[in-house]
């Protein structure tokens, strides 16, 4: 019998228009660029994954053009010929032979999943045990810069009834300005809306505890990854201090690093992603350490397209995740490359059930947005 091989792999990246700036502690982003990887097999089946980071290389080490790079130059010719059915298999090999670049490992085995799963006629979410859910409860990042702007966008929010819950990026400005930022937030949204906070590693410890205590003390219900992802010890030392939780996100990345950080009590709740844990299997790795040490759990995003965004909802639907999901970035695209948009309403996103990743490119899309 001739075992199924991939024939090839392409990869493009896309640019697409946003609503509006995107404004982080170490960048302002006012496109979405992404990496669309395709998987073509000798069966004629063709898996989709992506690559996405936001603010370029100010954010992390891996940029879209150096995305795109790895792909064609060491990843594509080292997969040509290999077998399309043991996904393992398939990442242990790019595990030994590339090192780091987990954002483009993690497109890797998402195309690789999409296609198995077309293959046998279920989702990706099958592939991994099967879901617990169909809708996975979704936030909205207000992230103007602008209190009375991120004020009336969350209450129109709240009034259209998509989102009721809102996280707010802040570390840009001096942390007392940013704390009364919040809380003013805080105070117009209301005791029964959860408002969390990312300081996207932007405070140092000392800076933290002030921060934290006074965010703590105006009813802010969850605090991300305020200091610098590196100071592991940090981290456990602000869980055990405040009442708050605390959450590592950038500090989470790999499993190695849930580990590490689940041994001495860093964060109270996970921040899981499948770019930075280098794909989806992983990511049941890091949510078995977590639950084992009794930490909860929060499905993140890079600001995924659709592409990437359905990849993390169908890992994400076969755990428990206490504190819902960030999957809203697709909303921030005025156009897309996909058939058709995902469903949001009711404060949840509903997940895609056809076979593998259950969403198809638009090719004229692609063409169009295709960086020249």
């Amino acid at each position: 019998m001739e075992v199924i091989h991939i024939e090839r792999i392409e990869s493009v990246i896309v640019d697409l228009p946003t609503i509006r700036p995107h404004h982080l502690s170490m960048a302002v982003m006012r496109n979405q660029a992404m990496v669309i990887v395709r998987l073509f097999c000798s069966d004629g089946i063709e898996g989709i994954g992506e690559s996405t980071t936001i603010g370029g290389l100010s954010y992390g080490d891996e940029s879209p053009e150096g995305m795109k790079l790895t792909l064609d130059t060491y990843i594509a010719p080292l997969l040509q010929g290999k077998s399309a059915l043991s996904i393992n298999a398939i990442m242990a090999l790019l595990e030994y032979n590339i090192k780091g670049n987990n954002f483009v490992k993690s497109a890797i085995e998402t195309a690789l999943l999409d296609a198995q799963g077309k293959r046998l006629g279920v989702s990706v979410a099958t592939l991994l045990g099967g879901a617990v859910t169909q809708t996975l409860p979704v936030l909205w990042t207000l992230a103007s810069g602008d209190t009375q702007k991120d004020i009336e966008e969350a209450q129109a929010l709240l009034n259209d009834g998509r989102h009721n819950t809102f996280k707010l990026k802040i570390g840009r400005y001096d942390w007392k300005h940013d704390v009364r930022h919040v809380s003013a937030i805080k105070q117009a949204v209301g005791p029964d809306v959860k408002v969390t906070v990312d300081v996207n590693q932007a405070w140092t410890e000392s800076v933290a505890k002030q921060g934290i205590a006074q965010l703590q003390e105006d009813g802010v219900d969850l605090i991300e990854q305020p200091i610098i992802k590196t100071n592991f010890d940090g981290l456990a030392r602000l869980t055990q201090y405040f009442k708050v939780p605390i959450m590592a996100d950038e500090a989470a990345a790999t499993v190695t690093d849930a580990f590490k950080l689940a041994k001495i009590g860093g964060g109270s709740v996970f921040a899981l992603k499948i770019s930075k844990a280098g794909g989806l299997i992983n990511i049941q790795k890091q949510a078995a350490i977590a639950q084992a040490a009794g930490i909860s759990l929060y499905g993140g995003t890079m600001l995924e397209g659709t592409v990437g965004t359905v990849a993390s909802a169908q890992v994400f639907s076969t755990l428990h995740l206490d504190w819902g999901t960030e999957l809203f970035g697709p909303l921030l695209l005025t156009e897309d490359i996909v058939k058709g948009r995902l469903t949001y309403q009711n404060g949840v996103m509903e997940i895609p059930q056809g076979p593998g990743l259950g969403i198809e490119l638009d090719m004229n899309q692609v063409e169009k947005f295709k960086r020249k």
